[in-house]
């Protein structure tokens, strides 16, 4: 390690533009997991959030001339993200329908990693399969855009300024949406304390 720190993703996403292929691998390493869970999770088909990831991917690439800093990259992408899902939604018309949660995992990470003992006993797989069904059931169980800005808080890390700007609404309605989301889920979950 030459100990030098990482470049933040404006930084890559700037030299990919400026014609660094190199830049584009490494922002698409740091994103893909995310991006293709949280697409996977408002589609619930593989094959359909495969297609859609792969668009999303499209647009930022023809994007990358008009990229500037205006915010975190990833809220640059995730608004590109929610646009495409919001297309897709509107040409299905399925925006409103709620999509049941995968729950298994990807090539790279679980969707949830849950605590439970060391031991892969057939009996302590099954508890924690029963417990993740119960925690994404609950997730499913959200109304759509609380879902959103719950996953996007998740799994992109972003803030309420940020959830707010990549989804099109106002900061207030992003926390509100997230501040129910996370009250559902306690009350839903609250036995599991």
């Amino acid at each position: 390690m030459s100990g030098a720190p990482d470049p933040a993703d404006e930084a890559l996403m700037q030299a990919y533009a400026a014609g660094e292929a190199a830049a584009f691998d490494r922002l698409y390493q740091r994103h893909r997991a995310s991006m293709f869970r949280y697409v996977r999770r408002h589609v619930g088909n593989d094959g359909l959030a495969q297609e859609l990831f792969q668009d999303i991917w499209m647009r930022v690439i023809n994007a990358r001339d008009r990229y500037v800093v205006s915010a975190k990259f990833s809220t640059w992408l995730y608004t590109i993200a929610h646009n495409r899902l919001m297309d897709h939604f509107r040409a299905t018309s399925t925006a409103g329908e709620v999509v049941p949660l995968l729950t298994d995992a990807d090539d790279d990470a679980p969707p949830l990693q849950i605590a439970g003992p060391d031991d892969a006993t057939p009996e302590a797989m099954h508890t924690r399969r029963r417990l993740a069904e119960r925690i994404l059931g609950a997730l499913d169980a959200l109304p759509r855009e609380q879902r959103e800005a719950f996953v996007l808080q998740q799994e992109a890390d972003l803030s309420v300024e940020e959830i707010a700007a990549a989804t099109g609404v106002n900061r207030e309605t992003a926390k509100s949406r997230l501040r129910y989301a996370l009250a559902k889920l306690r009350r839903d979950l609250q036995d599991l304390r």
